[in-house]
């Protein structure tokens, strides 16, 4: 149990870091590599020190092609290695789309179950850094919209590790989204040993009564900074950390819907088609009788991300979420 295990205070980084050390002391068929990720580390570090540890031949440095780096993942995976590769930045990802939606989701399918694609596709996303273009997108609705592949995001340093060991040990290909915004912006207690999350299962992180607040990734963050606002107005919140973009646990946000009958969703992803038009859907097809108002939808522009001056016009803030929070509670 949890009670019993040593602590000590990560970040999301060193919890991540973290986990792959265990399951790389575990598992020798493991490996990872990527852009700069064997020698550097990684852009963010987070595969620091691997590569001393455990040798050139599982923690390794790939050349600037994220196809050929999916792309041989496949291959890996089919001869029994379990390959964590990472893409350097969300933008850099779509090269590799192609290989993910063409092999990657479909191999043990086409194989009749012969072959399995064990992998974990791990890269950090988000905007509020302050970054380049192609730097800041937060796209997970295209890669939950793929049959075959599930989609997961942390959004704290404790579930960081153990939803990543459950990613590392799911026969199932993971597509493991890091929001990069808090990669080192929160630390937290985390386990040093070994334990794990149960991917497809939402965290509801605060009970409530009147409202259901649900967000993934950075924005938990502006999502509670926003329910302490709220709170002085004596609205009861109960908020859900979706953690899965697919699948989704719908058990979990209908019985939230149907105790408070209000639903506000927050994602960074773009409004149009995002993971919150899915969530709507859901809650209108199993708990539309319960709804005091109709769900609201707090999510980024159908734009493209903008350039650092741009940018906090773009970012999704605790007072705009606080807005959608009062006016659902005033439909």
């Amino acid at each position: 149990m949890e009670g019993d295990l040593a602590m000590k205070v990560m970040t999301m980084v060193q919890a991540i870091n973290n986990a792959l050390d265990i399951k790389f002391q575990e598992d020798p068929t493991i490996v990872t590599y990527g852009e700069d990720v064997g020698v550097e580390g990684g852009v963010f570090r987070v595969t620091e020190g691997l590569q001393k540890k455990y040798g050139v031949n599982r923690v390794f440095d790939s050349p600037l092609a994220e196809s050929a780096i999916v792309g041989s993942a496949v291959g890996m995976a089919a001869n029994g290695l379990k390959p964590i590769v990472e893409l350097q930045f969300c933008g850099f990802v779509y090269p590799s789309y192609n290989q993910m939606i063409s092999h990657v989701a479909r191999f043990h399918n086409r194989s009749r179950g012969r072959y399995k694609m064990q992998m974990v596709i791990r890269f950090p996303y988000g905007g509020g850094i302050n970054a380049l273009e192609h730097h800041s997108e937060s796209m997970e609705t295209i890669y939950g919209h793929i049959p075959g592949i599930k989609v997961v995001i942390p959004s704290t340093p404790y579930d960081a590790k153990g939803l990543l060991i459950s990613a590392i040990e799911s026969e199932d290909p993971i597509i493991f989204m890091e929001p990069k915004r808090i990669y080192r912006a929160i630390k937290q207690e985390v386990p040093e040993e070994k334990y794990s999350i149960p991917l497809g299962k939402a965290k509801v992180l605060q009970q409530g009564t009147d409202l259901t607040l649900i967000a993934w990734g950075a924005m938990i963050r502006e999502a509670q900074k926003a329910m302490v606002m709220a709170k002085k107005d004596g609205i009861s919140i109960e908020l859900i950390d979706l953690r899965s973009i697919y699948p989704i646990d719908r058990q979990t946000i209908i019985e939230s819907v149907k105790k408070t009958g209000r639903v506000v969703i927050v994602h960074e992803e773009p409004l149009t088609f995002g993971t919150g038009a899915e969530l709507t859907a859901i809650i209108n097809e199993e708990a539309f009788l319960n709804l005091e108002a109709p769900v609201s939808r707090v999510a980024g522009f159908d734009t493209i991300v903008p350039l650092p001056k741009g940018e906090p016009h773009y970012i999704i803030s605790p007072e705009k979420i606080y807005y959608h929070i009062l006016k659902t509670m005033k439909f």
